[in-house]
């Protein structure tokens, strides 16, 4: 017998059935990110673990705007190359990648320090800086066959408004010109450093895929509690959906995986709010022999 549904529920039906969907694009990711190659502790693509159930990004860490200089100084948005280039050159990025079909490899701007002083975003003009950056990084980002980049600046000369026009133009560019697929940003708790981010967040959010949010920036004694109570937070300071967790992996700051990190992600989980995990950094996680690496990818790619 043929099933009659007045217009009305119809309507109502597909309304339904749509908010499901979006519902459903809004349950656990599979993304793993990591950091790559900031400490030269000889680390390569190739020691890594990767599940091939997981999208894994690696971020090679860090391009900057200084000069090579001893010391550096600044260049007004003329980036170099400051990781480990001799282990994670434009030849490594092919091979893991060729070799890893669920891998993308992308730059991290900016960082805390270089040679021992802080890295301060500092541009003369925000026209200047934009042309610079757009140059400069579009041949460094052809040249080792990278997919995106991500903003990890925690120091500032310039105003707010100024880092958002700066960062938010650099990023349509470069997706306007097809030399990234994705952008990221790295803040964390702090006054001067989350006036700069929410101030691109509200202008630029809808050109940022993933908020790579330093939970570990907390103190070490944070709980589980505690570390829901945060990542609420800045799930309401930024979008739910593109906030991740994060924890270091030399086990100094924040709430680390000996301590209830993963309990905390599977609670987040079994809420379908776990959007993925990164881990900074590599580097450290060498010496245990990636340990928490093969368990963070192992939940992710779990179905419960």
């Amino acid at each position: 017998m043929k099933l009659h549904i007045p217009k009305p529920c119809f309507v109502l039906l597909i309304l339904m059935t749509s908010l499901f969907a979006s519902t459903t694009l809004a349950a656990n990711s599979n993304l793993f990110r990591e950091y790559i190659g900031a400490q030269f502790k000889g680390v390569k693509f190739s020691d890594v673990p990767i599940n091939p159930n997981v999208n894994f990004h690696f971020i090679l860490s860090f391009a900057i705007d200084y000069d090579t200089s001893s010391p550096p100084s600044p260049t007004d948005g003329n980036f170099n190359t400051f990781w480990d280039t001799q282990n994670l050159s434009p030849s490594d990025v092919s091979s893991i990648k060729n070799q890893n079909p669920n891998v993308k490899v992308a730059l991290s701007l900016g960082g805390d320090t270089v040679q021992g002083n802080s890295v301060n975003f500092s541009p003369s003009s925000i026209d200047s800086w934009v042309s610079n950056a757009v140059s400069s990084l579009t041949s460094i980002i052809k040249t080792y066959n990278l997919d995106g980049i991500d903003v990890d600046y925690e120091h500032f000369m310039g105003d707010p408004s100024t880092f958002a026009e700066c960062i938010g133009r650099l990023i349509t560019t470069l997706k306007n010109n097809n030399v990234i697929s994705f952008a990221s940003i790295a803040p964390f708790d702090d006054d001067e450093v989350q006036s700069h981010y929410l101030a691109l967040w509200e202008s630029y959010s809808n050109i940022i895929d993933y908020v790579n949010f330093q939970f570990y920036a907390y103190d070490q004694s944070t709980t589980e509690a505690q570390f829901i109570d945060y990542y609420n937070k800045q799930s309401s300071n930024y979008n739910s959906e593109k906030v991740l967790v994060s924890f270091v992996s030399d086990g100094s700051r924040g709430l680390g995986p000996e301590n209830g990190f993963f309990d905390a992600c599977r609670m987040l989980k079994s809420q379908q709010m776990l959007n993925g995990i990164f881990v900074y950094s590599a580097d450290d996680s060498k010496a245990d022999g990636f340990r928490y690496e093969n368990e963070a990818q192992e939940l992710l790619a779990s179905p419960n």
